[in-house]
This record gives C-alpha cells, sequence and structure tokens, in this order.
C-alpha cells in the first residue's frame, strides 16, 4: 500500500527493491522509533517527483477517499479511547486528535500528489482535521480541575504545535527548495553571461576576422562561418519561444546550405504562435527550396526573415541576383512552380515571386495559424 512513496522513491534512489527498503524502515522503528523518524523526515525534507508522464500519473490515482473515511471514523475512534481503552474524556480527545493528524499527514503525503482529486477537497480535508485537532486542544486545555492536569495542558501545547507544524511545514520546505534553485540557476546565468562576454570578445571576433579575410566564396569562410553560427546559438539561446521550432529548423536548412554552396544565408524570426505540423513542413520544405535555388542561381547573401503571428505566417527569402521571369521558366522546370508555390497551394497556403533587375524575393504565406 502507497502511503507517501517514501520508502519507493528511496528504493529507487539507492537501486533496491522498494519491499527492501520497507522492511529496514519496520526494523529501525522499535529502536526508539528511529525508522518511524526517518520516514517522518525524508517525507517532510526531500522533494517530490513529479510523474514521469500521464501514465504513471493515472496509476497513482485513488478512488477511495481515504483521508475523508478517517473523518467519518474519528467519532468511532474517540469513543474506544474513553470506553474500552477507559480513559475518559482525555482518550477520547488523544484518539480524535491522532485520527486528525492522520487525515493531515494522508492529504499532504497521498492525496496532494493525486492528480484526481482537486485542490479543493485536499485543502478542504486538512482544514477541517486541523480545526478539529486545534479544538481537541482547547478543550483538553479547559479540562484542566487538578495539579495533574498540567500535563494535559502540555499534550494540548503539543498537538496545537503538531496542527500547525503539519500544515505549513511542507509548505516552508517547499519554499525553501524554490529559493535554492532560483540562487543556483542565477549563478548559472551570471557565469554564462560572464563566459558568453569572453568569448565574444575572443573567438568570435576571430571567427568573424577570418570570414572577412577568406571571402564569402572560400570553404574557411563557410567552415568558420557555421562554426560561429553555432557557437552563437549555444551562448545567446534563451528559453525556446512557442514558435521557435519552425525558426530552428529554418536555421537548419540555412546551415546545410551553406555547407553546399558558397553562400551565406541569414536566418531572423520573431513572433511566438503554434503551427499545425504539416504546415510547419510545408514551410520549411519550400524555404529549403527557395534558399537553394537562389544559391544555386544567385549566390552571394541570401536572408531569411520569419515573422510568426496569430493571423498568420510569412517567410520572405530574398536574393541580390539579377532575377529571373517565372513567366519565361520552362514547363520542365519545376523546382518554382510545384516544389513552392504548389506545396504551399496544397498544403492550404500561398507563396508568391517577385522579381527583377536588383534580386528575386519569394513569399510564403500561411494564414492558418492558431494562437499559442
Amino acid at each position: 500500500m502507497l502511503l507517501a512513496g517514501v520508502a519507493a522513491g528511496l528504493a529507487r534512489h539507492l537501486g533496491r527493491s522498494t519491499a527492501t527498503v520497507r522492511w529496514w524502515f519496520v526494523l529501525l522503528a522499535p529502536l526508539g522509533g528511529a525508522g518511524v523518524l526517518l520516514y517522518l523526515w525524508l517525507w517532510a525534507l526531500v522533494p517530490v517527483a513529479e510523474p514521469a508522464d500521464a501514465e504513471e500519473a493515472k496509476g497513482l490515482r485513488r478512488a477511495t477517499p481515504v483521508a475523508l473515511l478517517l473523518l467519518v471514523a474519528l467519532p468511532i475512534t474517540a469513543l474506544l479511547g474513553s470506553v474500552v481503552a477507559d480513559l475518559g474524556a482525555i482518550g477520547a480527545l488523544a484518539g480524535a486528535a491522532l485520527v486528525c493528524c492522520a487525515v493531515i499527514a494522508w492529504s499532504l503525503g497521498v492525496d496532494r500528489l493525486d492528480p484526481s482529486w482537486p485542490a479543493a477537497y485536499t485543502n478542504g480535508t486538512r482544514l477541517l482535521a486541523a480545526g478539529i485537532l486545534l479544538l481537541c486542544a482547547v478543550l483538553a486545555a479547559l479540562g484542566v480541575t487538578n495539579p495533574q492536569g498540567v500535563m494535559t495542558v502540555l499534550l494540548a501545547s503539543l498537538l496545537a504545535l503538531v496542527a500547525l507544524g503539519t500544515l505549513f511545514a511542507p509548505r516552508l520546505v517547499k519554499l525553501w527548495s524554490e529559493l535554492g534553485s532560483e540562487r543556483v540557476a542565477r549563478v548559472k546565468e551570471e557565469q554564462r553571461a560572464e563566459m558568453a562576454a569572453h568569448l565574444h570578445d575572443s573567438v568570435l571576433q576571430t571567427l568573424a576576422v577570418i570570414q572577412n579575410r577568406a571571402g564569402a566564396s572560400s570553404e574557411v569562410a563557410r567552415l568558420a562561418r557555421a562554426q560561429e553560427r553555432e557557437l552563437r546559438e549555444w551562448l545567446f539561446a534563451g528559453p525556446a519561444p512557442v514558435g521557435a521550432d519552425l525558426a530552428a529548423r529554418l536555421r537548419e536548412v540555412a546551415e546545410t546550405v551553406e555547407l553546399e554552396h558558397p553562400v551565406v544565408v541569414d536566418v531572423v524570426a520573431i513572433g511566438e504562435a503554434e503551427l499545425p505540423e504539416d504546415a510547419g513542413q510545408a514551410l520549411v520544405a519550400a524555404t529549403r527550396e527557395a534558399v537553394v535555388n537562389a544559391a544555386r542561381h544567385a549566390g552571394g547573401d541570401i536572408s531569411v526573415y520569419v515573422e510568426i503571428a496569430v493571423a498568420q505566417t510569412e517567410v520572405f527569402v530574398r536574393d541580390r541576383g539579377a532575377g529571373f521571369d517565372l513567366a519565361a521558366v520552362p514547363d520542365g522546370r519545376l523546382g518554382v512552380r510545384e516544389s513552392i508555390i504548389g506545396r504551399m497551394q496544397r498544403a492550404g497556403g500561398a507563396a508568391t515571386v517577385r522579381s527583377g533587375e536588383t534580386g528575386t524575393e519569394i513569399v510564403l504565406r500561411w494564414p492558418e495559424t492558431r494562437r499559442a
């Protein structure tokens, strides 16, 4: 039976079976409660691991509201403590307090991690149990009528502290862990920025000089540019936005074309949106064909500008070649007509070609972009 997942998590970390770890907890329990204390310490301080996927989370779901059933059984427990154990009112209060502690522990350690239970249920159960626990403490304190009742007051105070600690300790531990994670992330970001500044002043500047001295058409310049792009992406790439997949795939196209042809391809992408898979494939394939055509027939510098918006996504491919007349292209040459225009039309988009003496611009449009 799963309680808080401590034994299972510890077994996975140590590479042992869950049953073995549970037996160690049981064997350590008689030694002054060492097993119980160790279990509670691990439950309170070790970070909670989220389920790896939806199937694992589904496997942890329980249909029985154990915490709520414990609260329902609370009067029976109080009666057993008062009558069967012959402890009177103190026995009843002690039994009720133990049940409340069990309810809060189960709600925090089990139900809170179960996606099948809403937050309102788990929070409400904990608050109800904590309220009953505090009520037991107050009743125990008010029931002091003799000198021996000092122990009762101490017990009531202890119950109140347990209630408050059970409610707020996990939140404080989680807050402390988050602060530690933020501190580590900030230190790593500062180190990364310092390294980026150093490499920018040394390695990247050297690669830029190599490209300028060697010329865009040389093999040395192409290799230097590929290394510069890879290093810049590693140094300055931040968290990937929603539309980053399309931009990343187009940059891969640019790198491939640069290695195969003596050209320089600059890719600039702005905006965030979500594209359907078929639209993304059509845009990437059509852009690749447009860039390859520009590299073969125009050469020099080629610019690819990507604008990802909610209304539509557009890709502009520009070169500075001599231009061409699309109507004069023989029917057997299907590079522009089918691989670019036809492909976009079949995918539900559009493509236009504007060519003149100062160069050619191919515009690819996808008008059905969904908001992310």
